[in-house]
């Protein structure tokens, strides 16, 4: 049967999922985890969880799925030496110099790929499982037939999300927070921009439609179809940034499931939700992957505003209520809602009640009107029974035991689990009773009490002198001795190391810096060419995600993992910001596998780069070769959501320019042939006052994304110009539009 896998972000968190049924948890630390504002464990606690799961059966994989800087290598790999000794089941990368390693330095712990690498298809899953992985979180947009197809052709372990909050952008390919908000969603930092409230304006016809949450996805729920993603090998809930009643509650809904027992269905809709979806994995329409009401707990309709006097609202039910409950009511105003806690709640006579399923009477100061929708956002007799079910022992395990024991002697106590075998002898001398003989029962009783153990009493053999007699607190302890021993008898593992391997890079000389250009059209193509530029990216991409290969040839700008596996024995290979690149071991890594120039994340500062270039010439003795975006209107995103499907307006893209506006700024939408979407950066990054101090690069790169083609090559000659003589001649940049990105600063 697949795993069950759940989300600890506290200790709470970690007590309920496994109270409840989990097969495994997922946790991060205090760094190098996805989620930076979950509570998360530091190494001593992760000691303690590890040893309780273990115990009882649960594995433990530790989260570091962040991008790692230079300068925070050594620290994460000592981490991970850490974690062997602790003897977690695995790690969950996002860094290639992490997983690497991981790999490369032990074989007690598995490298599980995060889902923020995108791998949608069997070529990332070759590359990955080459170096060593054993699992990979497949991207949420991987529908169950393109699984069945890999399950066929690998046989690494497949893990998929089935319920909890879904990103709008393809996973790991999402710089809006980083670029907007300075806090990266790649380093666990995500601001959540995708949950505000945008306009869609067409810009052709001058037409802005009416602001909603366009970008806010509905919360994924793939319960009524679990038993068709038996393919599968684990089922990923998210929720690191949940409370422990959430964790609880939705583990024990699939546990229930996945078990075959009676569930009430109603109960899904009692934990936090967005209103739900199935997600890509079964096919859902893009259009129907949003929620553009709100971006919150949705709730479930309960009822409706029926009559309103003065302060006083009366709600007719459809469901219960109890007090204590919370619940909001629906204004149909984009940005607003009436959340209210049922403190104080009337009958129809005006007299204070507890509960009702026909009508209540509330005092709220806030405007609604008759025919609002009401919905729970928050069962209290649900909380309150979840809350119970944890902490407790999920199952119990039977143990054998043997007594021995005769006057004269000491007491010897026999515990036997599985191949687990272990043995106590007491201090305390056996004497003769003066009354009455400690009786088989009385052992049968003591040593059946063991609650605060994973374990049950099912086989004990008593070979005990009749006239015997042992003071019980003496059985007590000597009980608590052997389990004890068992547990850590249990506990006793051995971190298996390899012999690392050193990484083989080429030599590259010294580097001249050089022009490449990547452009969006054709007209921009022709221009490009017509001023002699050679090095140009137009119709030799490969995105990092929804590829479909065809035979090029030349070189390719790759933006994914996948590309490099597919064309790493055909073509010369320039990888892209996609791979979120941030350190010279990446680098390095690229380079031994055939890369021949690796773009930098647009992520990295002035002094992460020259981190990245030093440490590569110190480790290797031989310079990187680096490509810089040093011009452009950056991606905030790719998405397989399309906001004109959502507003049935498939098609219209072929004709008229769109852009989504905040309430600062407005952003291009560029959409692709794959019928993907990219959403531009308002601001136009622009380093060419940067170039002096970066001459160890070997090319920047000019991104053309909206300008036309007089535009391009005025900006491309001043480049030129510029890495010709390192005279900046910037009077064409208006400063209000340009910006420099992370250049001056690390992204936190």
């Amino acid at each position: 049967m697949s795993e069950l896998l759940a989300p600890a972000g506290n200790l709470d968190a970690f007590y309920a999922a496994i109270s409840n049924g989990a097969d495994a948890i997922y946790v991060g630390l205090n760094s190098f985890s996805a989620r930076a504002y979950a509570n998360n464990f530091d190494l001593d606690d992760l000691k303690l969880i590890t040893d309780y799961a273990h115990l009882r059966f649960v594995k433990i994989y530790v989260a570091m799925n962040t991008i790692l800087f230079d300068h925070e290598l050594n620290m994460a790999f000592k981490t991970v030496d850490e974690l062997a000794k602790i003897g977690i089941d695995a790690i969950i990368v996002q860094d290639l110099a992490l997983l690497h390693y991981i790999t490369n330095n032990y074989s007690s712990i598995e490298a599980h790929i995060s889902t923020q690498f995108g791998i949608d298809d069997l070529d990332g899953i070759k590359f990955v499982e080459s170096l060593g992985a054993k699992r990979v979180v497949l991207a949420r947009e991987v529908n169950i037939e393109k699984i069945k197809e890999f399950k066929k052709q690998t046989k690494i372990s497949f893990e998929t999300f089935i319920h909890g909050a879904l990103c709008v952008s393809y996973s790991g390919n999402c710089f809006m927070s980083g670029l907007l908000g300075m806090r990266s969603g790649n380093r666990g930092r995500c601001v959540g921009c995708c949950r505000k409230v945008y306009t869609l304006k067409d810009v052709t016809n001058n037409i802005t439609y009416p602001a909603s949450y366009l970008l806010s996805m509905k919360d994924l729920n793939v319960s009524e179809d679990i038993k068709k993603l038996k393919v599968v090998d684990s089922f990923k809930i998210e929720g690191r940034m949940k409370e422990a009643s959430y964790v609880a509650g939705i583990v024990k809904y699939y546990r229930s499931l996945l078990d075959n027992q009676k569930v009430n269905n109603k109960h899904i809709y009692k934990n936090f939700q967005r209103t739900f979806t199935k997600g890509y994995i079964f096919g859902t329409d893009p259009k129907d992957i949003t929620n553009t009401i709100k971006p919150n707990n949705f709730g479930y309709l309960i009822g409706k505003v029926t009559k309103i006097n003065g302060k006083r609202v009366t709600i007719k039910l459809t469901d219960s209520v109890t007090q204590n409950d919370q619940i909001r009511i629906e204004t149909n105003k984009i940005g607003e809602e009436v959340s209210i806690p049922l403190i104080k709640i009337y009958d129809n006579s005006g007299k204070l009640i507890n509960e009702s399923n026909s009508f209540i009477n509330i005092d709220i100061k806030e405007k609604v009107k008759v025919g609002d929708l009401v919905y729970k956002t928050k069962d209290i007799k649900y909380l309150n029974e979840i809350n119970k079910s944890y902490p407790k022992e999920y199952q119990r395990f039977g143990i054998d035991m043997i007594v021995q024991g005769s006057i004269g002697t000491r007491l010897k106590l026999y515990v036997k689990f599985l191949e687990h075998s272990v043995s106590v002898e007491s201090d305390y001398i056996i004497e003769t009773a003066k009354t009455k003989g400690i009786s088989d029962d009385n052992f049968k009783e003591l040593l059946s009490k063991l609650n605060d153990t994973p374990y049950f009493l099912e086989n004990i053999y008593i070979d005990f002198d009749n006239n015997g007699f042992v003071p019980l607190k003496v059985i007590s302890s000597l009980k608590r001795d052997a389990i004890n021993k068992l547990n850590e008898d249990r506990l006793k593992h051995f971190v298996k190391t390899k012999k690392a391997k050193e990484i083989n890079v080429p030599f590259f000389d010294k580097p001249t810096p050089k022009l490449t250009i990547q452009v969006s059209n054709e007209a921009q193509y022709n221009a490009v060419e017509s001023i002699g530029i050679k090095d140009i990216y137009y119709d030799n991409i490969v995105p990092r995600n929804n590829v479909s290969y065809r035979n090029m040839y030349g070189n390719l700008l790759v933006g994914g993992v996948n590309g490099i596996q597919h064309y790493k024995d055909t073509n010369t290979i320039t990888t892209d910001y996609s791979l979120n690149v941030v350190n010279s071991k990446s680098v390095a890594i690229l380079h031994s596998l055939g890369v021949d120039t690796v773009t930098l994340s647009y992520e990295v500062s002035k002094n992460n780069i020259q981190d990245i270039i030093n440490n590569y010439l110190n480790n290797y003795q031989t310079y990187p070769q680096l490509e810089l975006i040093a011009y452009g209107r950056l991606n905030l995103m790719v998405t397989k959501y399309c906001p004109l499907r959502k507003l049935n307006m498939c098609g219209n893209c072929k004709k008229n320019q769109y852009v989504l506006n905040d309430d600062i700024a407005s952003f291009p939408l560029k959409f692709n042939d794959d019928c993907t979407i990219t959403i531009l950066n308002s601001k136009t990054l622009n380093l060419i006052d940067d170039l002096q101090d970066l001459n160890d690069i070997a090319s920047f790169r000019l991104v053309f994304t909206t300008e036309s083609p007089s535009e391009v090559i005025k900006i491309i000659r001043m480049y030129l110009d510029k890495l010709n003589n390192l005279k900046a001649n910037t009077k064409y940049f208006d400063s209000n539009t340009n910006t420099r990105g992370h250049f001056n600063r690390e992204i936190q």
